[in-house]
């Protein structure tokens, strides 16, 4: 299954993949489940995230590697793909683009995942897209002109 939720924001798209770091990424995380940030190494092509959730009755670690980068003249990209999921996936891979669009840019995530089972994967998307768009006003606030 495939989500893509897109955010416009004020900054450059270099500015943009300056602030693409361990703090942006605590404040992405939503408030359930709460996430246990073990390891962050960045968004170069080898880099590790390690996460533990906290689903009150159990802990589910979900470790993924970067496993491309790039930068352009019009676009920043990394992709990171689950080596270690919790539970209830299957297989994750999440490209995370910043599109330059003049003197701003385009924030674009593009997710492709899988449950277990086909109507996990079904079940599971508004529980993900939900905690996609809940970025967006995050982006939105961070990446603005001061």
């Amino acid at each position: 299954m495939k989500i893509n939720i897109s955010t416009q924001v004020q900054q450059d798209y270099l500015s943009v993949k300056e602030g693409f770091n361990e703090n942006l990424f605590l404040k992405l995380s939503p408030p359930f489940p709460p996430v246990k940030l073990l390891r962050f190494d960045g968004s170069s092509k080898g880099d590790l995230v390690i996460l533990e959730l906290n689903f009150l009755f159990t802990r589910q670690k979900w470790v993924s590697e970067i496993t491309a980068e790039q930068t352009n003249g019009n676009e920043f990209y990394f992709v990171d793909e689950g080596i270690e999921l919790p539970f209830f996936l299957k297989k994750w891979k999440h490209k995370h683009r910043i599109i330059r669009k003049g003197k701003q840019s385009l924030i674009r995530d593009e997710i492709e995942y899988e449950g277990h089972f086909g109507i996990t994967t079904l079940l599971l998307y508004p529980v993900l897209y939900l905690q996609f768009l809940y970025r967006k006003p995050i982006y939105k606030k961070i990446f603005r002109i001061k």
